[in-house]
């Protein structure tokens, strides 16, 4: 891009980001929803001169790498998901309606979308929220589920379309740190769970031979792809190899134990469950792509709205957030957001897969910010601390830092394209050989993932450390420890009743609890909290304008308080430390 443009896109940037805001408007303009469309034309207006370049940008080998990572992180836990709703929905939902789900996502939001950075596609609370609904209709008539599920999607398309079109997207810039850690926690528990149940399902399935096996296969799995990411961000080795084992862990692993499971002997004759497959773009039921929703009685039409509102929740937070953290503050990224004009276009896509019989695709919380770090050009700078003067003595600690990020939409679009190579014959012949144990895996990894980075361990492991251990430096030493025992005890709460409805038939009920955290934060902490307190332990999710543009700019702060300031401890001991690596799972800011 050559300086004149660059400088072009800069002032186009800096107008647009001002021409979207409620905050300075007086009378019934300041209503958001009485000024309807306004948020998704300038997303459009906003990213829409970065199209060009969103292309061009993408001829690097990052890309490369970040396509070929993403295809497995994307395709594995999808897969993983679908396994579990196809034992728990008769079989209705199997691995090519989660092939075609994932496609028509990546593809539509490749193109169309204005955060192309944000990965979409089968996630396990989507896979939780149609089980259950599968076990509530089955309580009446089960014959109606395809239906059923069907007009549940297009409420929620419905109200998917009226979020976006009457600007309330913008209520995501309220959304910090406290509720997305106790989301990822969340998500993270759910996920290690579920791969539980997959070994369970195994031994009550397969017998304890096929069992034990799928718990090796599933812990060792695990193993591979955990120390081959910490071997990727660590000093070992040089750079380029170290890069190369980050970028292709899952490929390394998967390739191995699922051959490890083949092996002749004792091992292939343990007879462990494999991936279920049918023809080639065909549905896994004998039906048509098209169901039949006008055959369903107008009793049951209208008992599905309240299940599509819902839906509409879920992905109003789970894939907004997957949009915040894929644009979180540790990436330095250039290029706007555009929160109003992607939502609907989820509810395009909602619509869509409700009609075809496919899971209701929306953003990947643990995916989405594991896809912008693979396009993060991180350098290691070495920090010395000498120990004593005229001694050859001291301290050697690498610091991470990313210094930029190549924004495009190609290695989406491209990840798409191979899905959609996945559901052809010889390539669903290769699916049908992984072992049921190696998906178990994936949900580890992916659990424990959004567990080990999370900000809620992160400050339980600070309250039982030695004191002489702590860095006289670290923000949190200046909070008293009851207040920060508060902090996380509330956050342990909402994640606890949260996974506790989710075990029940009433887990629909979920994304009420999730959408409650963030009022919780906005409304009653600052009553608990003192200012300073709320600085160091809470921050936005995403501080840069360019994002934020899109909800109307940051959200309204205390009086005599910066913009630039808030969250400012946190950001300095980042800042300090450097940034690590995301890996799959990690939503860690």
């Amino acid at each position: 891009m050559t300086s004149s443009s660059s400088d072009e896109l800069n002032l186009t940037r800096e107008k647009t980001n001002k021409s979207y805001s409620f905050d300075d408007v007086r009378g019934w303009r300041r209503f958001r929803v009485l000024r309807p469309g306004r948020g998704m034309y300038h997303d459009i207006k906003r990213r829409l001169p970065y199209y060009r370049s969103d292309i061009t940008d993408a001829f690097t080998y990052r890309v490369i790498a970040s396509t070929i990572r993403m295809y497995f992180v994307n395709l594995l836990p999808a897969i993983a998901y679908t396994l579990d709703m196809y034992r728990r929905t008769g079989e209705f939902y199997g691995v090519n309606e989660a092939l075609f789900s994932s496609a028509l996502a990546a593809i539509v939001f490749s193109i169309l979308g204005a955060q192309p950075l944000t990965i979409v596609g089968i996630t396990g609370l989507i896979s939780l929220f149609n089980f259950t609904i599968y076990d509530i209709i089955q309580i009446y008539d089960i014959s109606i589920y395809p239906q059923f599920m069907c007009w549940t999607g297009i409420w929620a398309a419905i109200f998917h379309w009226l979020v976006s079109f009457f600007n309330l997207c913008d209520y995501m810039r309220y959304v910090t740190d406290f509720s997305s850690e106790a989301f990822g926690m969340y998500v993270g528990i759910i996920y290690i769970i579920k791969g539980v149940e997959e070994l369970v399902y195994e031994f009550s399935s397969e017998g304890n031979t096929a069992g034990y096996l799928s718990c090796i296969i599933a812990i060792l799995y695990f193993g591979t792809i955990y120390g081959l990411e910490k071997l990727g961000s660590s000093t070992i080795w040089k750079p380029g190899f170290r890069e190369i084992l980050a970028d292709y862990a899952y490929v390394f692993g998967t390739i191995f134990w699922v051959g490890f499971a083949h092996i002749p002997g004792n091992l292939a004759s343990a007879h462990i469950s494999k991936v279920p497959i049918v023809k080639a773009f065909h549905p896994t039921q004998p039906r048509s792509w098209l169901i039949d929703f006008w055959n369903l009685d107008l009793k049951w039409i209208f008992v599905a709205l309240p299940f599509g509102l819902l839906v509409m929740l879920l992905f109003y937070y789970d894939h907004n957030i997957s949009s915040l953290t894929a644009q979180a503050r540790q990436f330095p990224l250039k290029k706007p957001g555009g929160f109003h004009w992607d939502f609907f276009l989820l509810g395009c896509t909602t619509f869509v897969a409700s009609i075809l019989g496919l899971p209701m695709p929306n953003g990947l919380v643990p995916q989405a910010p594991v896809h912008t770090d693979s396009l993060t050009i991180y350098e290691t700078r070495l920090k010395v601390i000498p120990l004593s003067e005229g001694e050859d003595t001291e301290i050697r600690s690498p610091i991470v830092e990313a210094t930029a990020v190549v924004e495009q939409r190609v290695s989406h679009f491209l990840m798409g394209l191979a899905l959609i190579g996945t559901m052809t014959g010889p390539l669903l012949v290769v699916l049908h050989t992984m072992p049921s144990a190696v998906f178990a895996g994936v949900f580890f990894v992916v659990g424990w993932g959004s567990i080990e980075s999370n900000g809620i361990l992160q400050k339980l492991i600070f309250l039982m450390s030695e004191d002489r251990f702590i860095q006289r430096d670290e923000p949190l030493r200046t909070i008293p420890n009851k207040k920060l025992y508060l902090y996380v005890g509330l956050q342990i709460l909402g994640v606890a009743v949260t996974v506790a409805i989710s075990q029940t038939i009433a887990a629909i009920g979920f994304p009420v609890l999730i959408i409650l955290l963030i009022p919780l934060r906005s409304v009653l902490m600052p009553r608990w909290f003192s200012l300073h307190e709320l600085r160091v332990l809470d921050d936005l999710t995403a501080t840069n304008k360019a994002v934020l543009a899109s909800l109307g700019g940051a959200p309204a702060l205390p009086e005599e308080t910066r913009e630039e300031d808030w969250g400012l401890e946190r950001r300095r001991s980042e800042g300090r430390r450097g940034v690590p690596r995301q890996r799959v799972g990690s939503i860690n800011r």
